[in-house]
């Protein structure tokens, strides 16, 4: 029998009893008394999907930046902050959740991210997993809703029941991301290991570099979206 304990733990990342994730939690889920796991499942995920902001410049060796309260509080994050939010909201709620993470080629980033990186390729991109009856099930909240309209990408629903992960294409036809290589899955951010791997394949993301405005991204992908 699989112990689900380290999936319900709080952890220096996954800090679901910091009072600013249980706030976010509770004011999510209020009002629904009646409500199953599933429904508290997808209430949560939509609600970090959309309510904090996709923002992949703000990727910074810091352990602060990257838990969950700093991340709410915040406002924004990339991938790895919002899985890591959705993990602790759900642990909060009483729902088993870990982090998985697996690289991607993503072909609708735009040319100054492609720039700062020099690739497409994404390691260590980061998801969820939530424990919903009887069985893991995958969300990926990363891309809230405004920036996939800028990106004519279709925005990721979830159910509670089936697996939420980046569409192959976008809405017109486009190849948009590829999975490369599965990691598995965590009970808390594997930190070093994860920013062993962005040292050596983004460089320029470490030579210097400081965070800028968090709109930045959706600004670069209007404008992108308006020359095609």
């Amino acid at each position: 029998m699989e112990d689900f304990e380290p999936y319900l733990a709080a952890t220096a990342f996954v800090d679901h009893d910091h009072p600013v994730v249980v706030a976010f939690a509770e004011r999510v889920c209020a009002g629904h008394g009646n409500d199953t796991p599933i429904d508290r499942a997808v209430r949560l995920y939509y609600a970090v999907r959309d309510e904090i902001r996709y923002d992949p410049y703000s990727l910074q060796y810091s352990i602060d930046a990257l838990t969950a309260s700093a991340v709410i509080t915040r406002g924004y994050g990339y991938c790895v902050a919002k899985a890591v939010v959705l993990a602790a909201v759900a642990r909060q709620q009483g729902i088993p959740a870990r982090l998985g993470f697996a690289d991607v080629r993503n072909h609708l980033t735009t040319a100054r991210l492609r720039q700062v990186m020099g690739t497409d390729l994404f390691v260590y991109h980061g998801y969820t997993e939530l424990y919903l009856e009887g069985k893991w099930v995958k969300a990926t909240p990363a891309f809230n809703l405004s920036l996939c309209q800028r990106f004519q990408v279709q925005p990721l629903e979830f159910d509670g029941r089936n697996d939420s992960i980046f569409h192959e294409f976008n809405t017109v036809g486009q190849r948009h991301m590829e999975y490369i290589h599965d990691y598995g899955s965590f009970a808390d951010l594997p930190f070093e290991e994860m920013f062993v791997s962005y040292r050596s394949h983004y460089p320029l993301l470490f030579a210097g570099r400081r965070e800028g405005d968090p709109a930045d991204f959706h600004r670069e992908a209007e404008l992108e979206r308006k020359k095609t």
